[in-house]
């Protein structure tokens, strides 16, 4: 679904954020990138997501070579196939929940009846469809996480990109936020989880780690030696 591949990047200061990077994830994988705080995962994020781009490599979706985009196109395949969730919820103080989810659709031409009827089902499965009218501050802080994961994938994107989301949460309220994920995923959703928690990841089928700017082991990677070497399965 989408790839980088031996991507760098050096921020002001000559800090090697991310150094010769390559990484596949396919449709309907249920990936964590962890690593230490300084380690580029959310660099990493930023590139998948296609926020910003890479000073060396290609970074594709689709097979489509995403450097060749202007801002538009880039901004157009971005709203049509990546949906994200942050740390912060970035929920509009002043919208209620429903408002905040129909936001995800702004830009989609849809009239405004349609980006509510959708947003009322992406919040439907996300277990909150009793919490619509509510505003941001009645919620709880694992509430507004779920709010932030419908406005994500509101328009059905196959890749959703989460940057610690749970963070925030205390755990039973993490807990949930996990718990939604691997249903999303379960429908088919591609799920790329950004984490410090190595417990968090752990839990997920692949595990990609990162130190210094680099993948320093793969968990895929592993698991295909493994087959490839006759260590069962």
């Amino acid at each position: 679904m989408i790839a980088v591949d031996g991507i760098a990047k050096t921020y002001q200061g000559h800090v090697r954020a991310l150094d010769g990077v390559s990484l596949s994830v396919s449709e309907g994988e249920f990936t964590a990138v962890v690593g230490p705080s300084g380690s580029g995962k959310s660099t990493m994020l930023n590139m998948l997501g296609t926020l910003d781009r890479p000073d060396e490599g290609k970074v594709r979706i689709r097979g489509l070579d995403v450097d060749k985009l202007d801002d538009r196109a880039l901004s157009a395949l971005r709203e049509q196939w990546i949906g994200f969730v942050f740390q912060s919820f970035h929920l509009s103080p002043r919208l209620t929940a429903l408002d905040n989810v129909a936001t995800g659709l702004l830009y989609s031409g849809r009239r405004r009846s349609d980006r509510r009827g959708l947003a009322a089902e992406a919040l439907d499965r996300v277990g909150l469809a009793d919490r619509k009218s509510h505003l941001p501050h009645e919620l709880s802080g694992g509430q507004r996480q779920r709010v932030a994961i419908a406005r994500a994938v509101v328009g059905r994107p196959p890749l959703l990109l989460a940057d610690e989301p749970t963070g925030n949460l205390d755990s039973a309220s993490g807990e949930g936020v996990v718990e939604l994920l691997h249903d999303l995923n379960a429908a088919g959703t591609a799920v790329v989880v950004i984490t410090h928690d190595p417990d968090l990841a752990d839990r997920l089928p692949r595990q990609v780690r990162m130190r210094d700017g680099r993948i320093v082991a793969d968990s895929a990677a592993t698991s295909e030696t493994a087959v490839e070497g006759g260590v069962g399965v």
